[in-house]
């Protein structure tokens, strides 16, 4: 491995399942080390905050050497967990993660008391749904009036740990999108929705402006980092991944992991009063609709499971449609929702079932691909393809069969963390963060031409949905 040519910087991607670590050359972009330590996810979507530092530290300590000598470092992290500090800063409760569903009735009553889905959009710039920091907030207020009562700080998981750095309590734009309570109109929290859900601004974190530090390591037992490096803002996992790829507006992005998301960075503010399109900001100045889907990679890796299948054993045909909402479903909007299969047939075979339940994933995606683009953005424009299942065959050839669009699949493995570093280098040299991740050409990769559009398999997912709604809709 060459020898690094600038100063190194770290890029850190906290998820639901586990936290990575990479050390970068700020120059080149060259990943010069690298360390992953993994989390423990409860049945009811619940994660202990403090394993998210135990591992943080671990993955920092398997990056050797060369994290003694990081200029800066960032954190990417999940996007919208309610995290609960006591006065101590200890965690009140586990965090209630993004595929928590269980604050659906308290999303229902939000949006109707606050004016319905138009006033939110024109607000907040999204309808929240159940995943929103809002809704899981009131839930806890319900149902554990105690735990919230004890609450003397409310974070977001990418938060706590740049809080646990520089010991100030700081968050940026883009996470703050995804609360329910920080308004893309004004660019400040919403004191109406505060009052509402009784939450005091005193118990958020100062919302950093771009390019402004959060603040710089402090001196801490068991943390491989050279105290006094910089501290970047962080941002939500979605944003570091649209940083990690340089993208420019317009462009769109499919990201096949744990969920299934579709965004671009647009110039225009979104307010979609469908609720279809999550109306974020991106970590610089822009603008990232995005559209969201609880049911992609384990959903597929389920059914493969179900058949004693190999997640690629998929065969074509058989007219079998599968809606795999397994655990509900954000897009669309059916959070009481399990999976329907239909057309089922004596010669179905199970790869035919398979590579349904690909269909059906990817399908939910590609419906809120034209919301997501604004009008500037190139018809024709290659899907990039990221996330682990990108990584797939079948994955690849659905998303081209059902979109009609060429594909692109960039080389550069761990964006959130890549953008995280992106932005941590943009701080330490002055730069633009996306600036920044085009000169490291993140987004080089194979390109695969479009196919023909598979209009037959649209229209009978079309169907199956419009058939199945109202049953999918009851509680």
């Amino acid at each position: 491995m060459a020898a690094p040519e600038g100063p190194l910087v770290v890029g850190v991607d906290s998820s639901t399942q586990s936290t990575k670590a990479l050390v970068v050359d700020a120059a080149t972009g060259q990943v010069v080390a690298r360390g992953q330590a993994p989390h423990t996810v409860s049945s009811d979507h619940e994660s202990d905050p403090e394993q998210w530092w135990e591992a943080l530290c671990r993955a920092l300590e398997q990056c050797g050497p060369a994290v003694h000598r990081a200029a800066a470092i960032s954190v990417g992290g999940q996007q919208h967990g309610l995290v609960t500090l006591d006065a101590q800063g200890r965690p009140v409760r586990p965090a209630l993660l993004w595929n928590d569903v269980r604050s659906a009735p308290q999303r229902d009553r939000l949006v109707e008391e606050l004016g319905g889905p138009k006033a939110w959009a024109e607000r907040f710039g999204s309808v929240p749904a159940t995943s929103f920091t809002v809704t899981k907030w009131q839930w806890l207020r319900e149902n554990e009036p105690e735990a919230a009562a004890s609450v003397r700080a409310v974070r977001l998981p990418h938060d706590y740990l740049t809080e646990r750095l520089t010991g100030q309590g700081t968050t940026d734009r883009g996470d703050a999108s995804g609360t329910g309570w920080w308004s893309t109109a004004t660019g400040e929290y919403d004191p109406g929705i505060l009052e509402r859900v009784g939450l005091s601004p005193d118990l958020l974190p100062r919302v950093l402006g771009h390019g402004e530090a959060a603040g710089t390591v402090r001196h801490l037992e068991g943390l491989p980092l050279p105290q006094g490096a910089l501290v970047a803002a962080g941002t939500g996992d979605n944003m570091a991944a649209a940083l990690g790829l340089g993208l420019r507006p317009g462009r769109p992005v499919l990201s096949l992991g744990t969920s299934g998301t579709v965004y671009a960075v647009s110039t225009i503010r979104p307010a979609d009063p469908t609720g279809t399109v999550a109306g974020f900001a991106d970590a610089r100045t822009d603008w990232l609709p995005l559209a969201c889907t609880l049911n992609c990679t384990l959903a597929v890796d389920r059914v493969a499971t179900l058949f004693g299948l190999d997640r690629e054993a998929v065969e074509a045909g058989g007219g079998v449609t599968v809606l795999p909402f397994l655990d509900g479903e954000r897009t669309p909007d059916l959070p009481y929702a399990s999976g329907t299969l239909t057309g089922l047939r004596h010669d179905t075979t199970p790869g035919q079932i398979l590579q349904a339940t690909y269909d059906g994933a990817v399908h939910s995606l590609l419906a809120a691909l034209d919301l997501v683009l604004d009008a500037d953005a190139e018809p024709d424009a290659p899907i990039l393809l990221i996330g682990g299942g990108a990584k797939g065959t079948a994955w690849r050839e659905t998303v081209r069969r059902l979109s009609g669009r060429p594909v692109q699949v960039p080389r550069a493995q761990e964006l959130v963390a890549l953008g995280a570093a992106a932005q941590a280098a943009a701080l330490l040299l002055g730069e633009d963060a996306a600036a920044v991740a085009r000169r490291w050409s993140t987004d080089d990769g194979p390109a695969y031409e479009a196919v023909e559009r598979d209009e037959e398999t649209l229209a009978r997912l079309d169907a199956t949905l419009s058939g199945a709604d109202t049953l999918l809709r009851r509680h």
